[in-house]
């Protein structure tokens, strides 16, 4: 075989490589890691995971770099209350966000000191134990970039144990109307979002919230960029989380290859949602 033709079939394989992998992304599955502490309990910084892209359709944000191809959103369907989402951020749609769907059409939805308020009913919330976690690398990475006086958060939430520093959050467990549960973090009894009017989420909309309560810029805060979100359209939808397929504390460096290894959360891996 000549290098000419070695070459043509070589480039054939690229190009069939990167139309599958495009297809792949678009469509079926795509990676997405956690940047920040917003969905804690359930999702730690340096957690990787699979978004599925079919559950609610398809729009140009299911694109890479969000190329308008797809006009509106097709084979669309509507998420369910409980859902953890990824979706691209208003106001300027330029980032990946991920929340959990509490609020859908039609629905009023306030704040009453803490607790959410869902169609006039307080969602129950029930205090569990304490979630304790390591104050790991990528928590004090977090907390040194937002100025933060400790990688708990706050020093209160710190101790000393004989595994290390440790961070422990009071922890409350949330039930929706439609049975599905899940645990949030409340670190601050008068937070700022703490208390917000009621609002009706409008048509083509969605109601989102970080677990991480007062640690979230989500749909209580008006949707600016670097702030919160607003009301988010079903349209901004990109996947629903599936599975966590990889966990690093953040201490790996590249030089020592062991450290790939230690740095690993090996108990996250395979976690569902």
């Amino acid at each position: 075989m000549s290098s000419t033709s070695e070459t043509r079939d070589f480039l054939w394989f690229l190009a069939r490589l990167t139309i599958f992998v495009i297809v792949l992304r678009s469509f079926i599955m795509s990676p997405f890691n956690i940047p920040s502490e917003s969905m804690q309990p359930r999702l730690l910084i340096g957690d990787y995971l699979l978004v599925a892209k079919w559950p609610y359709g398809y729009s140009r944000y299911s694109l890479p770099f969000s190329v308008p191809l797809i006009p509106g959103r097709i084979f669309a369907s509507q998420p369910q209350r409980g859902d953890v989402v990824v979706f691209k951020a208003p106001p300027d749609q330029a980032n990946d966000y991920i929340k959990r769907v509490i609020g859908l059409p039609g629905d009023l939805i306030s704040v009453q000191r803490g607790t959410v308020m869902l169609n006039g009913q307080a969602i129950p919330k029930k205090q569990v134990a304490d979630l304790v976690i390591p104050a790991s690398a990528n928590m004090v990475a977090a907390s040194l970039k937002d100025g933060n006086p400790s990688p708990c958060y706050r020093v209160q939430f710190e101790e000393m144990t004989k595994n290390g520093r440790m961070c422990r959050y009071p922890q409350y467990r949330e039930t929706l109307p439609n049975g599905k549960s899940y645990n949030v973090l409340d670190l601050d009894p008068d937070g700022p979002a703490d208390d917000r009017e009621t609002i009706m989420v409008p048509e083509g909309h969605l109601f989102l919230m970080g677990d991480n309560r007062d640690r979230s810029a989500d749909s209580r805060f008006p949707a600016e960029v670097g702030g919160g979100i607003g009301l988010v359209p079903q349209q901004n939808l990109v996947g629903r989380a599936m599975i966590s397929v990889f966990s690093t504390d953040g201490s790996a460096q590249w030089l020592l290859p062991w450290t790939w290894f230690t740095a690993a959360r090996w108990d996250r891996i395979g976690e569902r949602f």
